[in-house]
């Protein structure tokens, strides 16, 4: 690999236990001045533990750092920001209430200057292309545009070294591919090393100059990205080549419609309709995909079925019994099931074992006078830990020890051993590597062949040409076409997606 000056950071033999597990063992790394890194690795490869050590989150069991060719200790993040090394993580931290500038002043330890804060947002904005309003709320702003705040909020500190883990794990593709032309210009203009962390393939092929791969925190492979291929990476990475999933051209329906919306409305506290009269059939033995550019009523639509909202308008039936919305548990108890779309916000709990986590709409390991069956509860765990093939060392594991895989893997042995009559799977493989996406999918297309119908919300289009027997997209909170067949096919899609009927 080039390496035409000497690295900003290396380490050597850097190495990482937690407990019986070992997430890193005697990695090296090195990272150049005005270059982008880029490690890949499967969920679990330990490539965030890693960059964790290297911001003082984890203290390594063994191996040095060294900045400049200088060894040195980083016990803390504020260790890591006295070198320059400065890390925005997947899950963003951010303060919803508060303004972006407010956001990217937490932390500082001068005098507040609210009017210095926002210049300093907007200039360093225009600069990297990044642009955002200083004096939006959080809360009102989309992911994308969260993801820039904290990039801001870390780029105000001037790092020399910016560690950015799964930066688009949440992103569609038009805001993933905006964010990488600016961490291009940012690496070119501002004198900057990059680490990137992912595990997309294609991505850290366009976006990197080096490439590191982890499999299961060991370094495998070194190259430089113009040498790389997908095929090659996806080897290093999993240890076997990726197989392709066969596209489904023939619906697997039985004809029977298992669930009905009918001129659904929810009304947004504005009054604006963020469902409005949308209609959707789901037939037993069928992926439906349902595509459309965020904050289109998707979510919306989600939050009914997953008895968190009640409708305005309309209804639903599920196997021609209308089901209360909004009701608690309602919807489960009808027989639908819900992989949500932020399985660590509302699809887990972190602080809770493995066995608590399958349990949580499990009534029958209730004893008597309401006790939990704890052995009931373990027994369960260990047979879903089996038979979905979820890595951990047993059913007492803390949720916060899985990888975001493993974790997917519990939410989804969990709603489908419910045995329900219909699944909704809102973006399941946002954030899974390569390995667990095609078991995931391989899942999904299981539950369909055994007569669940199957709702399979993503803005991945190749996933839905791959899974969805028929595609409906949204527009503006309605359903505003739908492709079968040959039909479907990315120019028609696109032109669905962008409110165009004909």
């Amino acid at each position: 690999m080039p390496t035409e000056s000497a690295p900003v950071l290396r380490v050597e033999g850097l190495t990482k236990r937690f407990g019986s597990v070992v997430a890193c063992e005697r990695v090296d790394l090195s990272l150049h001045p005005r270059r982008i890194h880029g490690i890949l690795g499967e969920n679990g490869a330990g490539k965030t533990t890693l960059m964790r050590m290297l911001v003082g989150l984890h203290t390594p069991d063994a191996g040095t750092i060294e900045i400049d060719g200088q060894p040195c200790e980083i016990s803390n993040p504020v260790d890591a920001a006295t070198y320059g090394i400065a890390m925005v993580h997947q899950h963003l931290s951010l303060v919803e209430p508060l303004t972006v500038w407010e956001n990217v002043a937490l932390g500082d330890n001068h005098r507040l200057d609210p009017a210095q804060t926002r210049d300093d947002v907007v200039r360093l904005g225009e600069r990297y292309g990044l642009p955002v309003d200083p004096n939006a709320v959080v809360a009102d702003l989309p992911i994308g545009l969260r993801q820039r705040v904290e990039i801001l909020k870390s780029l105000r500190r001037d790092p020399r070294v910016l560690i950015l883990d799964e930066p688009t794990a949440m992103l569609t593709p038009d805001e993933a591919h905006e964010l990488f032309g600016a961490i291009k210009q940012l690496v070119e203009e501002g004198d900057r090393t990059v680490a990137l962390v992912s595990h997309r393939l294609d991505e850290v092929i366009e976006a990197t100059n080096d490439i590191t791969v982890l499999r299961r925190g060991v370094v495998i492979e070194r190259t430089a990205s113009t040498d790389a291929t997908a095929d090659s990476l996806a080897l290093a990475m999993i240890g076997t080549r990726p197989v392709a999933l066969k596209v489904r051209t023939a619906t697997a329906s039985t004809g029977r419609v298992v669930l009905r919306i009918s001129d659904a409305v929810v009304a947004g506290v504005e009054g604006q309709r963020q469902l409005d009269h949308l209609n959707l059939t789901l037939n037993a033995g069928e992926i439906v995909g349902m595509a459309g550019i965020e904050n289109n009523g998707q979510h919306e639509l989600i939050d009914v079925l997953s008895s968190l909202r009640s409708l305005d308008g309309g209804q639903i039936r599920l196997d021609n019994n209308e089901v209360e919305t909004g009701s608690p548990g309602a919807m489960e108890a009808a027989g639908i099931a819900v992989i949500p779309a932020d399985r660590r916000d509302s699809g887990v709990v972190l602080e809770m074992s493995v066995a608590e986590n399958l349990a949580l709409s499990d009534t029958p390991i209730a004893g008597r006078l309401g006790l939990i069956d704890l052995d009931a509860m373990r027994t369960s765990a260990e047979a879903l830990i089996d038979e979905y093939g979820i890595d951990c060392v047993g059913p007492d594991a803390p949720m916060w020890s899985l990888s975001g895989g493993n974790q997917q893997r519990v939410v989804l042995a969990r709603e489908l051993c419910r045995n329900p009559k219909v699944l909704i799977a809102a973006y399941p493989t946002r954030g899974l590597d390569v390995g667990a996406v095609a078991f995931l999918n391989e899942q999904l297309l299981a539950a369909a062949a055994r007569g669940l119908a199957v709702l399979l919300v993503s803005n991945e289009t190749d996933e839905l040409l791959t899974l969805a027997t028929r595609i409906v997209v949204m527009f503006n909170g309605s359903v505003i076409g739908e492709l079968t067949g040959d039909e479907r096919d990315r120019t028609r899609l696109g032109l669905l997606l962008g409110g165009r009927t004909s």
